[in-house]
């Protein structure tokens, strides 16, 4: 029991860092522009088939630096000749208009690669064993990961409160005539951050890759479940996305783990469940086989009881 508690613990905590590292740049986008990317998982996806391609030439290092550059810019080139141009028709086009960016990348991502795995390894470096607890090895990739995704949760928390730049783009979201009154390029600082947004997305699936399955249905796999971490948490705040990333990421962690069925826990109270019957069924569901189900669950519940989400204060 403590050797499920422990490595369901570390890959909940995990899991929860990557999905911050996604819900992040969409929040900071959201933050400045009030757009919800529904394309923001292609960018991720962009950032681990480009990790994997320049890694065949120049190792996972340099593809760790460099795919999210290009990603970056990439986000930054859709915001100006693209969404900048859409915005002023309003926010269901803008809407629609990410909508049909992911199936354009999907698509382009089929003709480049492919419709199969492609075959990213973690580097040679880190191909070993971090520690062993009760028989079972952890891998040091996955530590890795952990590791980085913590570095980024903080450098972005720096960036966003101490940094000249954070206070600019903080500005620019509530007073944006007085930033630009100020000498400041506020259409240029959108840009910037929804280009900053996508490169986050891209370093989540430049360090995903190798761990996961690197295909064209990746986006697909985390794109729903990176919007309810967003509204979760609260549209437009980091620190509920952090919360909401972490308290998803370990309860489907500890759901996929748990084997148990709510006719076992009556069982364990002396009660015997009806299994005959209509509902004899459900008794017999585990807590794995609903553990996908949980988080949107959730997300039912917040906008039921606290529509802004969290630590959300704004309604859209």
């Amino acid at each position: 029991m403590l050797e499920i508690i422990t490595f369901s613990t570390l890959n909940g905590l995990l899991y929860g860092m990557l999905l911050f590292l996604l819900a992040s740049g969409l929040t900071v986008i959201f933050s400045m522009m009030g757009v919800l990317n529904f394309a923001h998982a292609s960018f991720y996806m962009l950032g681990a088939y480009f990790g994997f391609q320049i890694s065949q030439f120049f190792g996972f290092w340099v593809g760790l630096i460099v795919a999210p550059v290009l990603v970056g810019v990439i986000g930054a080139v859709v915001e100006r000749y693209g969404l900048r141009t859409v915005h002023k028709w309003g926010h269901v086009p803008e809407l629609l208009f990410t909508f049909g960016l992911a199936f354009v990348i999907e698509e382009l991502v089929k003709m480049i690669w492919g419709k199969l795995p492609v075959d990213y390894q973690p580097p040679p470096l880190l191909d070993f064993s971090a520690f062993e607890l009760f028989g079972t090895t952890y891998p040091a990739y996955r530590m890795f990961m952990l590791l980085i995704s913590i570095a980024i949760f903080i450098l972005l928390l720096l960036i966003m409160t101490r940094s000249r730049v954070g206070l600019i783009i903080q500005a620019a979201l509530t007073h944006p005539s007085m930033v630009a009154m100020l000498g400041h390029n506020v259409p240029r600082v959108f840009m910037m951050v929804f280009g900053f947004g996508c490169g986050l997305a891209a370093i989540a699936g430049v360090i995903a890759g190798p761990a996961l399955v690197t295909d064209p249905a990746m986006a697909l796999t985390l794109g729903p479940i990176l919007f309810v971490v967003v509204v979760f948490g609260g549209l437009g705040s980091l620190p509920g996305a952090f919360i909401s990333a972490m308290l998803i990421g370990l309860i489907q962690t500890f759901a996929v783990a748990i084997n148990y069925s709510f006719g076992d826990a009556l069982s364990l109270l002396g009660i015997g469940p009806q299994t005959t019957g209509l509902l004899g069924d459900l008794w017999h569901v585990t807590v794995a086989q609903i553990g996908p189900l949980l988080p949107y669950l959730m997300l039912v519940l917040i906008l039921i009881f606290r529509p802004t989400g969290l630590l959300g204060t704004r309604e859209n």
